[in-house]
């Protein structure tokens, strides 16, 4: 029951901060930039501004589905982004080619996440074999799972789960400081265009926030179970 308010409770938080970053970005979209500026050119600008050649700048469909993608070096920009003439839509590119700068410099935690992608993968499908195998043990065959190993299963899976969300956390924030660092230098936002900029992406980090906030939440409600059982 602990577990099912938990999980309630984030989702609604998380629910309540993806809605502000919506209408951050909706009401950001529709003030053009003095400088004209689009999504995609200042994707295009920012990475010759810091030397970076061998990385393409794509349109892809969706709503903030914006990304950077290391395994084939693009620059992923959403049509709203890609297209648009806005202090929200220059940030959200400027953020992703922030991602593309901590590749081409090596940046730590970057290659730590990256290095974690794999772990984090395999994770998803034990932990999801184990919630069925519970399930499924709790009304035809009892002794299918031991409960204490399938604590320790689920505690192992959310210990990456959590890592994996906090390691992500200076990456995020990382891109956008750089992201905007390169705005003020290269003079492509004013100062009140640049505050709506940063503005947005606050609202795009605190999604990461919550998120890791939420997996060491249930990380130590999975934990405090297991520690429970033992007594």
């Amino acid at each position: 029951m602990f577990l099912i308010v938990i999980i309630i409770g984030f989702a609604i938080i998380s629910y309540a901060v993806q809605s502000k970053l919506k209408s951050k970005f909706k009401k950001y979209s529709k003030i053009t930039l003095s400088s004209g500026i689009s999504g995609r050119e200042a994707a295009e600008k920012m990475l010759k501004d810091n030397g970076i050649y061998d990385v393409k700048v794509m349109s892809v469909e969706g709503q903030l589905t914006d990304h950077y993608n290391p395994a084939n070096k693009t620059v992923n920009l959403s049509s709203d982004v890609y297209n648009n003439r806005s202090a929200a839509a220059v940030a959200v590119a400027a953020h992703e080619v922030g991602h593309a700068v901590q590749h081409a410099k090596a940046y730590s935690f970057l290659e730590l996440r990256s290095a974690l992608v794999p772990l984090q993968n395999v994770s998803a499908k034990i932990i999801n074999f184990v919630f069925m195998a519970m399930l499924f043990g709790a009304f035809a065959l009892p002794q299918l799972i031991n409960p204490q190993l399938a604590l320790m299963v689920i505690i192992g899976c959310y210990t990456v789960f959590t890592l994996f969300a906090f390691i992500t956390l200076p990456v995020e924030y990382d891109a956008s400081k750089r992201g905007l660092a390169w705005m003020t230098t290269s003079g492509v936002t004013t100062p009140q265009e640049h505050d709506m900029a940063k503005d947005s992406l606050k609202w795009a980090a605190r999604t990461y926030l919550v998120a890791a906030i939420a997996s060491l939440v249930t990380l130590l409600y999975y934990v405090m179970m297991f520690l429970g059982s033992r007594d």
